[in-house]
């Protein structure tokens, strides 16, 4: 390392945090409230990040500077050192500045990039590979072989076509000619006539046949040339492909995690007992996995963390300059559920139910379905920890009848929930939902003024696979999600809006209201996509369908209680 280990921390004065008393556990990594001393931190971190001149990264914060725009996830760790003082680490995720070492920050936990690394010698190999592809492809005499290919490949087909055209025409000729000797010649003379038609016949799939061979043969000796060339590019592409996952597994192995107790493991044996069964891409470079690692090698105790991002959005995903945010959970939970193995952790606030206490409101019910006043924080359907849910209170009142749900609402969006009574009921409601006949209409309260007065917002929606529940924005193979929406109420911090999703994403209302290509202004409360509230500032208001029995319209409608 070019730097040595006193240089990676950095000190609060005791003046500074003389009154702020030390957390009694570590942060939750993937749900928190920064400590007062990781907000000291982390912006001792920001004001750097601001001044600094030596890091030749453009973060998309000056429009004058050249090069792709990249934000990043920049993470602070609050520690005690060996001697009881207190201070913090920083951290980024990947590279940055197209390196892995920089003065401030604590070193990966392995550095693929240093001077001659087994990383490096073989990626030289890899290159060489994709250089020696790169030459046969464009190799003269193979591109030649290829146009000719096609264009002969283009030939025999017309030739062929215009071929069986002509032995079409024959064949016609020859049944209009049988039609017509049928009844003028006696039987032997048109058995003879018939025979002679055979031949005929037979000749023209002869021909058909000695010309179909002919550009088999002709297209075979060319194909055969290409094959050769192309057996090279194959030998070559096995080899890349063989060398890559070696070289891949190998960095698997390098990358070794400690935890307080001193266990190391691996992220091959991290991974391998999780729904992935191997580390997905750049796991083990996030910024907390880092802090910890440095922490725990050099003796420190990890008091508390939080990490922040720093510079442009990314188009796909909802990113705030300096917004805190949790670890990723596809890539760093596995990780730090080693690291933090045996260390007191706050609470973790997946596990409790902040809907427990709260009442489920029946509007409408008969013999066919309810629709219920969801209250904000409580489940739709029961999840993996926390059982209370709408489906569940409604078994344990209806006993004998089991609660189909039409329809699901977040844990913490209040209002319109229907659930039927009876399988037909479900499925002709359901039905409804899918076809998008049923309007609906939401309340929201953004978390800042807005100047439009209505539109249309058309972002494309998939889920983000390593970093469930969140969703991201995706031209490529995201599905198409509209909603409408008019301004309701405009206060000089926050926007009150309607919502009409004209499509039925996860997070759809959400996203169109966070992502900068939307309305770039989070609905107040959305802890996944903005900042944490009492509650999510949004409300399911109304709701009309068919009446699986009757046929009639029917609505509901219920006011938001904010």
């Amino acid at each position: 390392m070019g730097n040595n280990t006193h240089n990676r921390i950095s000190y609060f004065s005791d003046k500074l945090i003389n009154d702020i008393a030390l957390p009694e556990r570590f942060t939750f990594p993937f749900f928190y409230e920064p400590h007062r001393l990781t907000k000291i931190a982390a912006a001792k971190l920001q004001h750097y990040l601001e001044t600094q001149t030596e890091l030749d990264h453009n973060f998309g914060l000056n429009g004058n500077q050249d090069g792709l725009a990249i934000g990043k996830m920049f993470g602070v760790l609050v520690v005690q050192d060996t001697e009881g003082k207190i201070g913090y680490l920083s951290a980024f995720s990947g590279k940055l500045a197209g390196s892995n070492d920089h003065v401030k920050f604590v070193p990966p936990v392995f550095d693929m990039l240093v001077e001659n690394s087994f990383f490096l010698k073989e990626q030289e190999i890899i290159n060489t590979i994709n250089t020696q592809v790169s030459k046969i492809w464009s190799d003269g005499e193979y591109e030649h072989l290829r146009h000719d290919l096609k264009q002969l490949s283009a030939q025999s087909e017309q030739e062929l076509a215009e071929f069986k055209k002509q032995l079409k025409n024959n064949k016609e000729i020859r049944k209009k000619l049988r039609e017509q000797h049928k009844h003028t010649l006696n039987q032997d003379d048109y058995a003879q006539f018939e025979a002679n038609l055979i031949r005929h016949s037979l000749h023209d799939k002869h021909q058909l046949n000695v010309l179909t061979q002919k550009w088999k043969q002709h297209l075979g000796e060319v194909q055969g040339k290409i094959a050769q060339f192309e057996a090279g590019i194959e030998t070559l592409k096995n080899e890349r492909r063989e060398r890559s996952a070696a070289l891949q597994q190998q960095l698997f192995e390098q990358y070794v995690f400690l935890n307080k107790d001193g266990e190391s493991k691996s992220l091959q044996e991290i991974f391998s007992t999780t729904i992935y069964g191997k580390p997905p891409s750049a796991a083990g470079e996030c910024a907390t996995p880092k802090l910890l690692q440095f922490a725990f090698a050099n003796g420190y105790k990890p008091l508390a963390m939080a990490e922040f991002w720093w510079g442009a959005a990314p188009k796909s995903e909802i990113k705030k300059h300096k917004q805190f945010y949790p670890a990723c959970t596809g890539k760093c939970k596995p990780i730090l559920g080693h690291m933090l193995k045996g260390m007191q952790i706050d609470e973790d606030p997946f596990l409790q139910n902040p809907g427990e206490s709260s009442k489920l409101e029946i509007i409408f019910e008969d013999q066919y379905f309810v629709v219920v006043n969801k209250p904000a924080g409580l489940l739709s359907v029961p999840g993996v920890n926390i059982q209370d849910s709408v489906y569940s209170r409604l078994k344990l009142t209806w006993q004998t009848i089991e609660p189909l749900i039409v329809h699901r609402l977040d844990m913490g969006t209040s209002g319109l929930l229907v659930v039927a009574k009876t399988p037909e009921a479900h499925k002709h409601i359901q039905k409804q939902f899918l076809k998008r006949t049923v309007s609906k209409r939401y309340t929201a309260i953004l978390s800042k003024a807005i100047d439009q007065a209505e539109g249309e917002i058309d972002l494309p929606l998939r889920g983000d696979f390593y970093n469930r529940p969140r969703q991201l924005v995706c031209f490529e193979s995201g599905k198409r999600s509209v909603t409408r929406w008019k301004l309701v109420e405009r206060q000089e911090a926050t926007t009150k809006v309607h919502f009409w999703p004209l499509t039925g994403r996860t997070h759809q209302l959400r996203m169109h209201s966070a992502h900068e290509l939307g309305l770039n202004a989070p609905i107040v409360g959305d802890d996944l996509y903005g900042t944490s509230a009492e509650r999510l500032y949004l409300h399911a208001a109304y709701l009309e369908f068919v009446h699986p029995s009757t046929n009639e319209k029917i609505s509901f409608d219920v006011a938001e209680d904010f």
